[in-house]
């Protein structure tokens, strides 16, 4: 299919700039909705061939088609677009974190929360349940460490 250059460019800068792109796999679709020149049909087949050479990676759900510049594409889009190695894609820059976040202080504890440090004896009073009579959570279960109990009025039978 033959795609005049400008429109080539127009993708290729939009593509670098966000590092992503997303077209439904409509045909009938008669622009492309962050490309408001281009047809949606130049857009889903100039991205197929850069798929085909490996620069970008292709992802496909729900009718729509998911492009996302690999290195190797950055680094193509790079020479072809003549641009300079500082300007990179967005995807690539992490946000400025706000001067407003405040690292949390806790009540007590190394961790913040407000009991302090656990000691070993904590812990195994946790696995003691004082209403079972101080049996031991983890060690009394398994075969043959109860008494079996049945109780009727449960399945089919018990219509009978």
């Amino acid at each position: 299919m033959f795609i005049p250059k400008a429109n080539r460019v127009a993708i290729y800068e939009y593509l670098f700039k966000e590092g992503v792109i997303v077209a439904k796999k409509d045909h009938r679709v008669q622009k492309h909705p962050n490309l408001e020149s281009i047809p949606n049909l130049q857009v889903i087949k100039t991205m197929q061939s850069l798929h085909s050479r490996g620069l970008v990676k292709e992802q496909f759900a729900w009718r729509h088609y998911y492009w996302c510049l690999t290195n190797e594409g950055i680094e193509e889009l790079r020479s072809y677009l003549h641009l300079p190695p500082e300007i990179v894609p967005s995807t690539l820059t992490r946000p400025a974190r706000s001067e407003t976040v405040r690292p949390r202080t806790g009540a007590g504890g190394p961790r913040g929360f407000g009991g302090g440090a656990k000691t070993d004896e904590d812990r195994s009073n946790y696995r003691r349940n004082p209403g079972d009579g101080g049996l031991d959570k983890k060690g009394d279960v398994g075969p043959g460490a109860s008494d079996v109990e049945f109780r009727g009025g449960f399945g089919r039978a018990s219509r009978y």
